[in-house]
């Protein structure tokens, strides 16, 4: 007898630093699926599920697939409606024998900070408590105690950057399926040390301190009778109770050894906190240290405008940094400018035009500079992915120009769009190998997407929803203490929680 799996997928990161709200349109032009459209796709988190099931003859009952680049919180029109989307089909179509979702772990709405425990809960109330949840996270997660309890099994991606969608989607299938098949009876840990920091120094190979953290949580997997383990970040922009990073631990019916083995990943997160906050440049001291540097590109990586943490991509203060110092050297910034962009396209190419850019989209952050440049070229803004969780998908930056002051040139955009590579500039004809400077709007991306290519790079201290360090930003919502605003918690032991069969 063929068993029957819901499947469906929300998958977004907000940010409660800045930003701009996320409505509907977003995922509209990130991807939007349902009914048998969501069977077709064959890469990403969903693909590796996709793929898996269809192996094993499982029925599908489609849900949705909802895909935004991050952003602010959900409005609440736009959350209500992608929960009533993904609940409907569920009800119509139970009794099912489990519930398989892809999750980012980070999304937060206007009125519900914990999306996916919210709708982890609500699946749950939906199928009854003996039909098993299992859901894929992303390693930046804000995993919550209504998360754990509502689900038999958590499992987070493995790679920063990003590479692994597909194979964890492959493992959160076999994971319900070893449930289903009665050899998994998964009993799950959390515990997680009050630490929040930037990605800048939170790769997951070589000498990296996360990369030490994850080969640790991953060692665990060897031992008799452990399922999965899990090594989070966290997503240091949500403004949320009970956040931080640290470990998670699927066994075979021994909560004894899940709590034991969570705490001690938990517990050695905490002991490389310090490892993990990243050396930053003021923009104009890092501009004089790359001129000094033979050959290029230099990545002047501003981080506190990662449109792929939430931020609007409207920054525009190393931008400002390069126009004052070295506006006669050949350069690469992006800035997402609507307004800027129509003016561009209204101008035509070859027009001298005088513009005020960025800050349009959340101003919280900074004043516009006001330009003047030649119009070099206009796009649709339409570019393939060349690697990372999206590859060879496209990517919609909308309306697009390239605006050429002095010897810089700007790549104005109408949308925010996540920052692999250099595929938004080669789509708009520029070429970063080229120049002496580039701009790039990511913590971590670019070791991977500028590999070979790039000379040096570094991270800025420059305003914004992104920031690469914690220190200076004052919540409302996160206790105290949390590194690194508290650099010691005397007598610290990390919390378990625990949840499964």
């Amino acid at each position: 007898m063929s068993r029957r799996i819901a499947l469906g997928s929300l998958f977004i990161e907000c940010n409660h630093l800045g930003g701009v709200p996320t409505d509907i349109g977003f995922f509209e032009r990130g991807e939007f699926r349902s009914g048998e459209m969501l069977l077709e796709m064959a890469d990403g988190t969903l693909g590796g599920m996709v793929g898996l099931l269809r192996s094993r003859s499982v029925d599908i009952a489609p849900l949705i697939a909802a895909v935004s680049c991050p952003s602010g919180p959900l409005t609440r029109e736009c959350y209500q409606r992608l929960r009533t989307e993904m609940l409907r089909p569920l009800a119509r179509q139970v009794p099912v024998d489990g519930v398989l979702l892809a999750l980012h772990g980070a999304a937060s709405a206007e009125d519900v900070g914990d999306v996916e425990g919210d709708l982890l809960q609500a699946v749950r109330e939906l199928v009854g408590e003996t039909v098993p949840i299992v859901a894929t996270l992303d390693l930046h997660a804000h995993v919550t105690e209504q998360m754990v309890r509502a689900a038999d099994a958590l499992l987070a991606w493995e790679t920063y950057p990003h590479r692994d969608a597909f194979e964890t989607g492959d493992r959160g299938a076999r994971m319900l399926l070893g449930i289903l098949d009665g050899i998994h009876r998964p009993t799950m840990a959390l515990s997680k040390a009050p630490v929040l920091v930037g990605g800048v120094q939170s790769g997951t190979e070589g000498d990296a301190p996360f990369a030490e953290v994850m080969r640790l949580a991953k060692s665990f997997e060897s031992r008799p009778g452990v399922l999965s383990t899990s090594a989070f970040l966290v997503h240091p922009y949500l403004d949320l109770p009970g956040m931080g990073g640290g470990g998670l631990v699927i066994t075979d019916d021994d909560i004894g050894t899940a709590s034991t083995l969570a705490r001690e990943i938990a517990q050695y997160y905490w002991q490389r906190r310090f490892d993990l906050e990243p050396e930053i440049f003021a923009p104009e001291d890092a501009i004089r240290r790359a001129l000094e540097i033979d050959g290029g590109p230099v990545l002047l990586a501003e981080s506190s405008d990662t449109c792929g943490g939430g931020a609007a991509g409207d920054n525009v203060a190393a931008l400002k940094a390069l126009l004052r110092h070295a506006r006669d050297v050949p350069g690469l910034a992006p800035v997402v400018d609507p307004s800027a962009a129509a003016v561009c396209h209204e101008a035509g190419i070859g027009s001298v035009i005088e513009v005020p850019l960025g800050h349009s989209l959340d101003p919280r952050w900074g004043e516009p500079v006001d330009v003047r440049g030649e119009v070099r070229a206009l796009g649709d803004g339409d570019f393939i992915y060349t690697g990372g969780i999206y590859e060879g998908q496209v990517g919609r930056m909308g309306a697009s120009a390239v605006l050429r002051c002095g010897a810089v040139e700007i790549l104005v955009t109408t949308h925010a769009t996540y920052d692999w590579a250099d595929e938004q500039f080669r789509c708009m004809g520029l070429e970063p190998a080229a120049a002496k400077l580039v701009v790039v709007k990511n913590p971590m991306n670019f070791r991977v997407g500028y590999a070979g290519i790039y000379a040096e790079c570094f991270v800025l201290d420059t305003p914004g929803s992104t920031p690469p360090t914690l220190r200076h930003v004052e919540f409302e919502n996160v206790e105290r203490p949390y590194f690194p605003r508290d650099e010691e918690i005397p007598g610290f032991v990390p919390r378990v929680i625990t949840g499964g069969s």
